[in-house]
């Protein structure tokens, strides 16, 4: 297979096909509604607390990681569903692991939450 020359108009195309996947995200999955969920509070409560271009880092790289994560476990679930239509023990447990991989991610994302907004809320106590 030969290399393809660059091509911006490709580049453009490629994004839209990722649009497309966020848009399906977005609107299929319940765990993405949640997580959507806690973006918009977290992004509320840091402008409300004021949080530092530091802390907003970490905020967005979590939600960028959650939000990642999610996207590759919807997409390991369907290829699995696709190859394994019926139950199989051994898809079960791939989705399994797909799964606890967003929990991992959220958990994180979580803890670095309370890092971030624990000691500001209890400043205003």
């Amino acid at each position: 297979m030969g290399k393809k020359r660059f091509s911006l108009k490709a580049r453009i195309k490629s994004f839209g096909y990722a649009i497309n996947g966020i848009r399906h995200l977005i609107s299929t999955e319940h765990n993405a509604w949640i997580h959507c969920f806690a973006a918009i509070a977290v992004t509320i409560a840091g402008f409300a607390l004021h949080i530092s271009a530091g802390e907003w880092v970490a905020v967005v790289l979590c939600f960028g990681s959650v939000f990642a994560a999610e996207a590759f476990n919807t997409a390991i679930e369907m290829i699995t569903d696709y190859i394994s239509p019926g139950f199989d023990k051994r898809a079960g447990l791939i989705k399994d692991l797909a799964a606890g991989g967003v929990l991992f991610t959220a958990l994180a994302a979580a803890i670095a939450g309370c890092i971030i907004f624990i000691p500001k809320i209890a400043a205003l106590c």
